[in-house]
């Protein structure tokens, strides 16, 4: 396979993979909140913590039990997971800094993760409100 055909397969596989992953977000935490309630974004915790497990099963799959191949990886981690959340690369980083015996890095990753995004968030919403 060229190299321009061998690279398309893997943007197709990101591109399916990205649609069902964010599908799923989409219906799954609808579920979750629809039939819980929103008093609590259980939903979105649902979804984190799904894409968590998953991206661990196929972190743990691609290494140690088969061999997954890289589009299978880009369709399945990149794709799906990154589509349903975000969260799950965040953690399969953090635990790759502690895995590699990074303590600190990984904790700093942690703390900056939630600081920041919380910030940005806000300078984003006062932004909004600007224009």
């Amino acid at each position: 396979m060229s190299g321009d055909l061998k690279n398309m397969a893997g943007i197709v596989c990101l591109v399916v993979g990205s649609t069902l992953g964010g599908l799923a977000r989409y219906f799954f935490g609808g579920l979750v909140s629809g039939t819980l309630g929103t008093a609590f974004p259980l939903g979105t915790l649902a979804v984190n913590t799904l894409g968590c497990f998953l991206i661990g099963l196929f972190s743990s799959l691609a290494g140690e039990r088969f061999f997954l191949s890289p589009n299978a990886k880009l369709l399945l981690m990149t794709g799906f997971c990154g589509a349903f959340t975000t969260f799950s690369a965040f953690i399969l980083e953090t635990d790759s800094l502690l895995k590699d015996g990074y303590l600190m890095k990984a904790l700093l990753n942690i703390l900056l993760s939630l600081l920041l995004g919380f910030i940005f968030f806000r300078i984003g919403i006062f932004l909004g409100k600007l224009i």
